[in-house]
């Protein structure tokens, strides 16, 4: 290797060990933060992973690094979801995956047939697309106009990315760790690096807290701005706020189980983009549909404390309220409440039993 190349790489890995280090000491407060500090790391472990004569080290160093390296795109997926998902968990799956793609690249140190390749690279390819599957799919309702621009930028490097590497090895099978590819690739590795370190988490309308449940009131009464604005900007967003009260209190919008922020747009007669901005500026949500699922579990909430409606159906206050069904329903009101909605009911009524024709336990089959 190259004193040119083994400058680049070993600038590639300062930048991105640097860089996890400043994002360490948000890894707690944030699950985007901290799976982004990972694939950093994983990053790294590929820049030193691709780099000739690797595969001259002894194996004990070998295992780690290569283990790690191949892990990237489980970790990529993983990252991806955090980042794009203000709710986002880590499932069984996701470890499912990771584990799978490091048992492979451990397979490869002591032998790599065709069809480990095969699995290894359909496996890889499948969680990169995951993760821009998941850059893509809430953009519609993503409230943060940063990250929602993001999205797209995301989405297209990295198919750019997956199309370079793929088309290169299909030409020159095997040239991306010999000179001069391994220089070139050295090169954008350094570029992309360096471009990535500069977005720090406010690049994504990130903050080192955790995303708070829904509350019962998801439009508080209107303040004032935290920075100097024009006064016809202070104007018209108070009476955009004022007529949104309106149409979500006394209208009743959120009942519409399509409610979406195009359509919400259209009934206010103002533009996407303001309505976005005042709902995340000024009220505080990141999510369209956090936050109209506010209103619809306050109400959902109501109703099933309510001595009146004690034999109304639990399925018919969740579509009432403006879910689509009973699953996504009862996800939604565990997390915002803590219980389940019948255990809520009997909390509230001193054990009447809900009517429900439809157990809730079906939200987990």
């Amino acid at each position: 290797m190259s004193i040119l190349e083994t400058a680049l790489r070993g600038g590639a890995v300062a930048i991105l060990l640097l860089s996890l280090v400043l994002r360490a000491r948000y890894a707690r407060a944030s699950p985007a933060i901290a799976y982004s500090a990972l694939l950093l790391l994983c990053t790294a472990a590929f820049v030193v992973d691709s780099a000739p004569g690797f595969y001259k080290l002894p194996l004990y160093w070998k295992i780690p690094v290569h283990v790690l390296s191949s892990s990237t795109p489980a970790v990529f997926w993983i990252s991806a979801a955090a980042l794009f998902d203000d709710a986002f968990k880590a499932r069984w799956y996701h470890g499912l995956a990771w584990l799978w793609l490091a048992a492979l690249a451990w397979r490869e140190l002591y032998g790599w047939p065709a069809n480990i390749v095969i699995a290894y690279e359909v496996s890889a390819l499948l969680c990169v697309l995951f993760g821009i599957w998941h850059a893509l799919a809430g953009r519609a309702s993503d409230l943060v106009e940063r990250r929602r621009q993001f999205r797209l930028e995301f989405a297209f490097c990295t198919a750019a990315y997956i199309v370079l590497i793929v088309g290169s090895q299909w030409i020159w099978p095997g040239t991306l760790d010999k000179a001069p590819f391994s220089v070139i690739n050295a090169l954008g590795l350094i570029a992309v690096t360096f471009a990535f370190s500069m977005l720090g988490p406010s690049r994504f309308g990130l903050e080192a807290t955790a995303p708070a449940a829904p509350q019962p009131k998801p439009i508080p009464a209107a303040t004032g701005p935290s920075h100097p604005v024009p006064a016809a900007t202070v104007e018209q967003d108070t009476a955009l706020l004022a007529a949104l009260r309106k149409l979500m209190d006394e209208g009743k919008a959120y009942r519409d189980d399509g409610l979406s922020i195009a359509s919400l747009s259209q009934k206010l007669n103002v533009q996407e983009y303001r309505l976005r901005r005042l709902i995340n500026g000024q009220l505080g949500h990141r999510n369209f549909s956090a936050f109209v699922n506010g209103y619809r579990l306050a109400e959902a909430a109501s109703a099933l404390a309510d001595p009146g409606q004690a034999e109304v159906p639990v399925l018919t206050i969740a579509l009432d309220a403006g879910f689509g069904s009973i699953g996504p329903f009862n996800r939604a009101f565990k997390v915002y409440a803590g219980l389940t909605p019948s255990e809520y009911r009997r909390a509230h009524l001193g054990g009447v039993d809900a009517a429900s024709p439809i157990p809730e336990s079906a939200s987990h089959s």
